[in-house]
């Protein structure tokens, strides 16, 4: 099952924007979780075409079920 983390920020043009980390481990936890986007707001690591993050939205864990097909 492949496991991802969604973070979603909104931007000084007040647009959402998400990053999403793929295979994140079954141990994280909420707390992890808003200590990275705080880190990620305070420390300007990222921007958007709509300016810098500036504020936590939401955050989710996806997990999605994914069978690979031979088909070549």
């Amino acid at each position: 099952m492949a496991k991802s983390l969604i973070m979603v920020f909104q931007n000084e043009a007040g647009k959402n924007v998400s990053i999403s980390i793929p295979n994140v481990k079954d141990e994280i936890t909420e707390n992890d979780v808003k200590v990275v986007m705080q880190n990620i707001i305070e420390k300007n690591i990222f921007t958007s075409t709509g300016g810098d993050l500036i504020t936590i939205m939401s955050a989710q864990v996806v997990n999605r079920d994914v069978q690979e097909l031979s088909v070549r």
